[in-house]
């Protein structure tokens, strides 16, 4: 609620309708650490506002547990990993194995096996460098999910160069997905790093929405005039470009120019809180230009408009939440996000969602 005037020149108080695109998503993993960051120690993460202790068995596995030892209350991210491989609480010395059966308990003499007495687990593995967890716990039969993460396609491939970051943005999940995923604001809030304003072309925008994901690509646009484009394709040449979402939480933006130049961007997305995601960027690329020559110039720029992106929606929360909720109103060209929150709520309520009929709609760049 906030104070506006009403038709007599009176403060009035103006209300929003008090909604949030705030999605709670269960059976899905999530890039928690990158797997650099998980050495000996133990260390603390959130997801959809859940603290969860992340630690490495003697095996070099990876376990999640929720961060609350089941005795009092203390967090385990706290404490350390003993010599058996199993996480110790830092108050009273419990130690819990990475599926969170309690294994020792100092002092105790009595029989270990008191589910009470065990700490909830999540799923948790490592790929490409990243460790993910599973946003629902370990069923009774202690199995692994059948669904697996996100792959990086190009991340692995020694014909490309691939940079990697991790940034916090304030926002919804799908807020930070939108925002990824929306070609008109580029040419506002990024100027020059990617497009400018506009130069009167029109875009064919093709748009399909199936049970996983939703994809826009955009077809007869030259290559656009800003920096990044320059050093990816200094010779110009007509751009192929796809958006992509794809569920739980990856945006992915695809250009082509020309049959040498190729960039695949991903972001895979962690709702750490209602308003907290962190996104994790893995940029796969491959240009006329040695690698040597480009990489220095791509993780600079993708900060750099990361940092912008923060910026706007630090000031799009601040408003939300001075309102008392969010209100959209949509156009044409407000390509996939419609589609992005008609998946997200499908994935919250585990059920299925009709793929659509292409569609096309006109843009003006």
């Amino acid at each position: 609620m906030a104070e506006g005037n009403d038709e007599n020149g009176k403060l009035a108080q103006v209300r929003t309708k008090g909604s949030y695109s705030v999605v709670s998503l269960p059976h899905q993993w999530f890039i928690l650490a990158m797997s650099s960051e998980l050495k000996r120690e133990p260390i603390g993460r959130r997801l959809m506002g859940t603290p969860l202790a992340l630690f490495r068995d003697n095996e070099g596995k990876v376990g999640a547990l929720l961060d609350r030892c089941p005795h009092r209350n203390v967090p385990l991210s706290d404490g350390e990993v003993a010599k058996d491989g199993a996480i110790q609480c830092p108050y009273h010395g419990w130690r819990f194995d990475r599926g969170g059966t309690c294994v020792a308990i100092p002092s105790f003499t009595g029989a270990l096996d008191n589910r009470a007495r065990n700490c909830t687990a999540y799923p948790a593995m490592e790929q490409q460098g990243f460790v993910w967890v599973y946003s629902t716990p370990f069923d009774a039969s202690g199995a692994m999910p059948d669904k697996r993460p996100h792959v990086f396609a190009r991340a692995d491939d020694p014909g490309y160069v691939t940079v990697r970051q991790a940034i916090d943005q304030n926002g919804t999940l799908f807020s930070a997905l939108e925002n990824a995923l929306d070609v008109p604001h580029t040419a506002f809030l990024h100027r020059g790093l990617f497009r400018s304003e506009s130069r009167g072309i029109t875009l064919k925008v093709k748009i399909s929405r199936a049970q996983d994901r939703c994809t826009a690509e955009y077809c007869g646009e030259p290559r656009p005039p800003g920096f990044m484009a320059r050093v990816l394709s200094p010779s110009g040449g007509e751009v192929q470009h796809w958006d992509r979402f794809i569920v739980p939480s990856i945006a992915q933006v695809e250009y082509r120019i020309g049959d040498e130049n190729h960039v695949l961007a991903d972001t895979a997305m962690t709702p750490i809180s209602d308003f907290e995601t962190r996104l994790w960027g893995v940029v796969s690329l491959k240009t006329r230009l040695p690698g040597r020559v480009v990489e220095p110039f791509v993780k600079p720029i993708g900060l750099r408009v990361l940092k912008q992106d923060a910026v706007i929606l630090q000031k799009q929360t601040d408003t939300v939440k001075h309102f008392g909720g969010e209100q959209f109103t949509w156009t044409e060209i407000d390509v996939l996000g419609k589609h992005i929150w008609r998946l997200l709520k499908a994935a919250e309520r585990g059920e299925p969602i009709r793929d659509t009929e292409d569609t096309e709609i006109s843009l003006v760049v």
